[in-house]
């Protein structure tokens, strides 16, 4: 469960090292009411970068698209197990939903598969 204003680490070679949430792309709450929007595995996220590496492309306080990778919160499957990571994390993305990194360090959720991001699984080390 993934919410604004939540840090999570980048999980790719982009040069962003922490990003904090600040808004979701594609999703909305109920009007008029109190309600926290929370975000699971691949869902898209809009979020600034708070840590970045020195020589990078990316740098402290750009704005980018990420798809969250790996959440600390039980996710259930349709097959009635539940997935959960040790930390929170995330890959920064183009518009197109192409990650702007070359590498991705790590487990990936199977979720991403069915999301239709390809080329993150592809890249990922361990798909769980």
């Amino acid at each position: 469960m993934i919410q604004k204003e939540s840090r999570l680490d980048v999980a790719d070679n982009s040069g962003a090292k922490v990003i904090m949430v600040i808004g979701t792309k594609g999703m909305s709450t109920a009007r008029g009411r109190f309600t926290r929007l929370s975000v699971g595995v691949g869902d898209r996220i809009v979020c600034t970068v708070k840590k970045a590496l020195p020589n990078a492309d990316i740098k402290a306080g750009d704005i980018v698209n990420a798809v969250i990778v790996r959440t600390r919160y039980p996710s259930r499957r349709a097959d009635g197990t539940y997935v959960r990571f040790d930390s929170n994390a995330c890959v920064i993305v183009d518009p197109d939903g192409n990650p702007k990194g070359t590498r991705i360090f790590g487990a990936v959720a199977r979720e991403l598969r069915e999301k239709n991001y390809m080329k993150i699984v592809s890249l990922a080390s361990e798909v769980v």
